[in-house]
């Protein structure tokens, strides 16, 4: 007797919920598929429960009335425009949890969200939004090949939970976002595109542009006004390569830029406890972004000069002048101070390169959350000045001593490299202010939490 007790309390704690689904189109078929895999019953609700014949095999399709009175929980896989067949269903949805997993056309579509609406049209019921950031794709294909992350919010915390229960059953990853006045941010969530990339995608945009005609003024058009030389196909390869390493040096600097100014707004304030304006902390959200945009244009400088030797202008270039030297009859000493330089420059390009990709790789989440803060920041920050140090200083190699040639200043106008190395020095400066003892000191007590008095209290005590 005893252990027939046992086994039947075992069946009831291995027995999911049963799962109503309002919705047979392709999220909610996909849904209630994922569910019948995860050992929930399902039985989805219609209209004409005779014509429902896509519906995944295992599941009972019922009428609405009837689908709810055999369930706790409904997912509402419809539109918002669809949800006034919900008023005749009222008093059966009463005390159940109802679940929207709807998505608007357009950001801020309605007032209120849909969530919110759906609360006020059926006051009985108990809405949860959630579920709307996870596509039918991703409930298809697993875990392992999309997003499994599901927000959730409601003002019930029992109900919140169930429906938090149910998404941890199905292997996502579900995450409580509060109450249901967040569900307007999460249904705006899925329609954002790349929020977080569009201001490096614009800043870098707007460098390639200026750099681009910067480029082809003093190196297409100057040749061709001033000694009537066609050097346009410079536009392929030559010019692209200027581009891509100034924009990629500036971006990497404006990456460790709003750092520097953090830091030295807590001085000037003497305290942690202020916010930052609002446009820097927009700057420092989009640092990874920046980052990641960054290495972008490095590989392709890297890739750009592989090819440089492969060139007919270069080899063609390289031929003319062992031809000169054979008519002169002479041969050009190797000059030890060109020979460093050239491998330092390089030498310096590659070590930069290689820091460029380690952080990149800590960047990614997989690879930041296996390490603990301070080996990431260790990383991220000393590493990353490092790697600004060692690109500038790439940089002010290649150009050596040109600054103080007039010849290098067509039309007036400085090289592209020396425009690209002003914010990185700018950055270095600042960070080399920022880390004498004195300084640091004082930075390390304001974020552990030390304030300065002012004078006006000062004045009082």
């Amino acid at each position: 007797m005893e252990m027939s007790e046992k086994a039947t309390v075992g069946e009831n704690d291995r027995k999911r919920e049963t799962i109503c689904i309002f919705g047979t189109g392709d999220f909610g078929r996909s849904l209630g598929m994922r569910l019948l895999q995860s050992g929930h019953p399902v039985i989805f609700g219609s209209r004409n429960p005779q014509n429902s014949t896509l519906l995944p095999s295992g599941a009972q399709v019922l009428t609405h009335a009837d689908a709810l009175k055999e369930c706790k929980i409904i997912f509402l896989a419809v539109h918002r425009e669809n949800y006034d067949f919900l008023l005749a269903l009222s008093n059966l949805l009463d005390g159940k949890v109802l679940v929207d997993v709807s998505n608007n056309l357009r950001i801020n579509q309605y007032p209120e969200s849909n969530a919110q609406y759906l609360s006020q049209l059926l006051p009985k019921a108990i809405v949860v939004k959630g579920f709307n950031t996870v596509s039918a794709w991703a409930l298809q294909s697993g875990s392992l090949d999309a997003n499994s992350q599901v927000f959730v919010c409601g003002d019930d915390d029992k109900s919140k939970q169930r429906v938090i229960d149910v998404a941890r059953s199905l292997g996502l990853t579900p995450l409580d976002r509060g109450s249901l006045q967040a569900a307007k941010e999460i249904e705006n969530y899925p329609l954002q595109l790349f929020p977080m990339w569009r201001l490096p995608l614009a800043i870098a945009f707007g460098l390639t542009v200026f750099f681009f005609v910067y480029c082809v003024v003093i190196d297409v058009i100057h040749p061709y006004v001033t000694k009537n030389r066609d050097v346009s196909y410079k536009l392929a390869i030559s010019v692209p390569n200027r581009i891509f390493p100034n924009v990629s040096l500036i971006l990497l600097s404006l990456v460790y830029l709003p750092g520097v100014i953090a830091a030295f707004i807590q001085l000037h304030r003497g305290t942690k406890y202020k916010r930052f304006p609002n446009w820097l902390d927009r700057w420092m959200l989009c640092r990874k972004q920046l980052g990641l945009v960054a290495l972008a244009y490095a590989f392709l400088h890297v890739l750009y000069t592989f090819i440089i030797p492969t060139r007919i202008s270069v080899r063609w270039r390289w031929i003319h002048s062992m031809i000169e030297e054979s008519k002169m009859n002479k041969t050009m000493e190797l000059s030890k101070v060109l020979s460093w330089r050239v491998d330092v420059y390089f030498a310096l390009g590659m070590l930069g390169f290689g820091l460029y990709i380690l952080l990149g790789i800590t960047s990614f989440p997989s690879v930041s959350n296996a390490v603990n803060w301070r080996e990431f920041r260790f990383v991220q920050s000393k590493l990353g000045h490092v790697t600004l140090l060692l690109c500038t200083a790439h940089a002010a190699l290649f150009g050596w001593d040109r600054f103080l040639q007039s010849k290098w200043y067509r039309w007036g106008l400085p090289q592209a490299y020396m425009l690209a190395i002003v914010i990185p020095c700018v950055v270095l400066v600042l960070k080399l202010i920022q880390i004498t003892p004195c300084v640091d000191r004082m930075i390390i007590r304001i974020r552990q939490g030390w304030e300065r008095i002012p004078k006006t209290k000062q004045a009082l005590v």
